[in-house]
């Protein structure tokens, strides 16, 4: 299966990023990025081509290291991210610079060091936003402002790098861990219909990478069907 082409999908243990990842399995040769290499390990063998691409995405030197392989990359999905809220009163420094150090950083130093390889095969890059990247709401200052932040810097990329394809996918509450802690927080019962399910995130990102050589899909919105 050399002959497909390769997508490369961060946070892939779980969520959006394991979907992402089973989505894009039949048509995609995959290296799957996270932390928990022994996960990492377990999804591939569920997968036709797949490989753990086991990475710390805060560990630059790490980082240089993984990614001075690549010869060409067709694909990036950036699905790795933290949600740390608070009110501006009570959220702390370190809440801030945990957001922006995954959900922001993380995302620019791994695009940056990959853009010689996403040029050569005239890639695409997906960042999965969230709501929180259009809307920002009380209680949510430091992810919020962590996700306009990546806004930007795919809005940036894709002024800059006219070969390749940027799209920013902008889904509501999901049905994930992160989620299920979120809730929590906020002192409500959890109910999985609510709210969207990462295959269907996931059907997004297939469905803007698979997207005829002539459209460039920008930005996706989702919103789960049930309330909130």
């Amino acid at each position: 299966m050399a002959d497909l082409p390769l997508a490369l999908v961060t946070g892939a243990t779980r969520g959006i990023g394991a979907a992402t990842a089973r989505a894009l399995a039949p048509t995609h040769r995959l290296l799957l990025g996270g932390r928990d290499a022994d996960a990492l390990g377990e999804l591939a063998e569920t997968l036709p081509d797949a490989r753990p691409w086991p990475i710390d995405l805060t560990d630059d030197e790490a980082l240089e290291t993984a990614t001075a392989e690549f010869g060409a990359l067709d694909v990036l999905v950036h699905s790795a991210g933290v949600a740390r809220l608070g009110t501006v009163e009570t959220a702390t420094d370190a809440d801030w610079r945990a957001n922006f150090e995954v959900n922001v950083l993380a995302v620019v130093t791994l695009t940056r060091r990959l853009l010689p390889a996403l040029r050569a095969s005239k890639g695409h890059v997906v960042v999965i936003n969230s709501g929180a990247g259009q809307n920002a709401r009380p209680g949510w200052g430091p992810y919020a402002a962590s996700k306009f932040a990546v806004r930007a810097f795919a809005d940036s990329l894709r002024e800059e790098e006219s070969a390749l394809r940027v799209t920013s996918i902008y889904p509501g509450r999901t049905d994930t861990e992160m989620q299920q802690a979120i809730i929590a927080d906020e002192g409500r019962a959890y109910e999985p219909e609510r709210f969207l399910r990462p295959e269907s995130v996931a059907a997004a990102v297939l469905a803007a990478v698979s997207a005829t050589g002539d459209a460039h899909p920008t930005e996706v919105t989702l919103r789960p069907r049930g309330l909130v």
